[in-house]
């Protein structure tokens, strides 16, 4: 394959490290420049970053000296630079989907995390495994764009992550209406206990905008390309209630679904065991050998046990059962900052590396 220099925008917030992270040692792509806001410009990436750095790891040494470039002013410079951008800026939305068009507008790809671009009907909206084909959008978009590279394509809200792609495979049954409450992690604030202590020993009922990207979201997913747009599918009708827990990582899901044709449960979850996508066929680097995990135990999958299957790329499911009021009723888990974010973000560039659209 191909190799690549890549930009990280909004390097300095949760998922831009997030991002510097995951690509570190990645075999095709390399982070040659990063970008912040204008506060953190000039500085060396380590300087901006200090005591914020909030993975695990110690930040790469092949990043921590560059400077950071000012991602608003800099954007014909950044675009010049490298072969295409992972965006997860924190800015207005109608700021952010201006930025991005900036940037594709300059020829450079962006790969973006962010929410200001989902709605549009020739914005592809990427879940590898799920809907792969709406790459197919992204001559249309250019069309628009009046690009010859340049185009955005954006990774789905990562509380939709834990559930969606457990549903997917039994769409073929009808999938009718869907009931799903998420318990999301502190880290898809981009916070963590030592900078949000208010979350220790709490609930929060209410994230804004989640409920409604929740329910809309999917819709896009499962939608198809008809003259020239991503048109949304209108099935299955789908309730959510997103809750903030304190949970440093791991966005878990407890969803209930009726079918048109009610499957078994033994079949529900061969259908999930034999369930693979177009990642795993090609072998992408960041693809997960098994994309749906089931577990049997009656307390799995646990945020703090499952959230990294997989290096966080897979899903957990578990408590499959018969429900009273619904068909079915079962519980989902998703690492919301790898699979739900960068990870996802760059299992998306993979996939369209390997289509030939960033070339």
């Amino acid at each position: 394959m191909k190799q690549f220099n890549v930009a990280v925008i909004g390097a300095t917030g949760m998922v831009g490290q997030r991002f510097i992270s995951q690509l570190e040692n990645h075999p095709w792509f390399h982070v040659t420049l990063v970008a912040a806001s204008a506060r953190s410009a000039g500085k060396t990436y380590e300087e901006a970053v200090g005591s914020r750095w909030a993975m695990s790891s110690p930040i790469p040494q092949a990043v921590k000296n560059l400077t950071v470039m000012d991602a608003s002013a800099d954007v014909e410079k950044i675009a010049a630079a490298v072969d295409f951008a992972f965006c997860a800026v924190d800015m207005p939305k109608n700021e952010i989907h201006e930025l991005e068009e900036r940037y594709a507008k300059a020829e450079c790809p962006i790969m973006s995390n962010n929410s200001a671009n989902r709605s549009y009907s020739d914005v592809p909206m990427i879940i590898p495994e799920l809907n792969p084909e709406h790459a197919e959008i992204i001559p249309v978009q250019r069309k628009r764009l009046g690009t010859k590279r340049g185009f955005i394509a954006v990774k789905s809200n990562c509380s939709i992550q834990s559930y969606v792609p457990a549903l997917h495979p039994l769409l073929k049954y009808g999938v009718t209406d869907v009931l799903a409450c998420t318990y999301q992690a502190i880290s898809g604030a981009g916070k963590t206990f030592q900078t949000w202590p208010e979350m220790v020993d709490n609930l929060i009922p209410y994230i804004g905008g989640e409920e409604e990207k929740s329910e809309q979201e999917p819709l896009k997913v499962w939608g198809k390309i008809e003259n020239d747009q991503i048109v949304n599918a209108v099935s299955p009708s789908i309730t959510t209630q997103c809750l903030r827990v304190p949970v440093s990582d791991g966005h878990t899901a407890a969803v209930f679904a009726k079918f048109r044709e009610k499957p078994s449960i033994e079949q529900i979850k061969a259908d999930w065991s034999a369930f693979r996508g177009v990642p795993q066929d090609l072998e992408l680097p960041s693809a997960p050998k098994q994309f749906l995990h089931y577990f049997e135990e009656n307390d799995r999958p646990q945020a703090r046990l499952d959230r990294d299957l997989e290096g966080g790329m897979a899903v957990s499911i578990g408590r499959l059962r018969p429900d009273t009021q619904y068909d079915i009723k079962f519980v989902c888990l998703s690492h919301n900052t790898l699979r739900g974010a960068a990870g996802g973000g760059i299992l998306m560039a993979e996939l369209l590396a390997a289509k030939g659209y960033l070339d």
